[in-house]
């Protein structure tokens, strides 16, 4: 091995130290070459996850780790719906895939691995209550508690036959009842994105119920 791999070596593994996981893109920006890390791979020295995705073979995996994967495949997306509402422990449910939004002209991302619903989100409603979480050295994008609730009425109420691999309204009953017991969404916060997202008249009556006693 060369003085110049030796580094452009040391320099691969100090990147995905440094961000859990990396694209190839991510390498040659930083100047190591698409050659060194082939070399690196065939030696079991970086782990590819799938096409031009990379980690480390002893990095710890984090029970979200798919997420951390789908935000590097599709760094535009933000983590949504049963996704999302997994993420913050608001169910039991285990998506059987990764929900993503996307904007309403975004070119669709095609990927294999992991596998991705992506739905598209109107300009009301793609950019609000959006948190960033570390997974892996990864920064996800993912919809906050209260977010995420109303988009799961919204999506069963107003997207009809667009959305046919939607989980209806139960999930969303679960996600608002969980929300609020745990104290990880207020009643106000979940007002507010329901009448902004036009979802408030299918969102209100649940809320108050839950709401009513307390």
């Amino acid at each position: 091995m060369s003085a110049g791999d030796q580094t452009h070596q040391e320099r691969a593994i100090s990147l995905l130290r440094e961000r859990g996981i990396a694209r190839l893109s991510e390498f040659i920006a930083a100047g190591i070459t698409s050659a060194t890390i082939a070399r690196m791979e065939k030696r079991g020295e970086v782990l590819q996850l799938g096409r031009g995705l990379y980690q480390l073979p002893d990095a710890e995996l984090d029970a979200n780790h798919s997420l951390a994967e789908a935000a590097k495949r599709a760094p535009r997306g933000i983590i949504c719906l049963v996704s999302a509402l997994a993420f913050h422990e608001l169910t039991d449910t285990i998506p059987s895939r990764i929900w993503m939004a996307i904007g309403s002209t975004d070119r669709r991302p095609k990927i294999e691995s992991p596998p991705i619903q992506f739905v598209r989100f109107g300009p009301k409603t793609l950019d609000t209550g959006i948190e960033e979480h570390a997974i892996e050295g990864v920064t996800v994008r993912i919809y906050s508690p209260a977010k995420t609730v109303v988009d799961l009425f919204r999506y069963r109420r107003s997207e009809g036959r667009r959305f046919q691999q939607s989980t209806g309204l139960n999930l969303g009953i679960e996600g608002l009842r969980e929300a609020l017991r745990s104290g990880k969404a207020r009643p106000f916060e979940i007002a507010s994105y329901a009448e902004d997202a036009g979802a408030w008249k299918v969102v209100q009556p649940y809320l108050e119920a839950f709401t009513a006693n307390g």
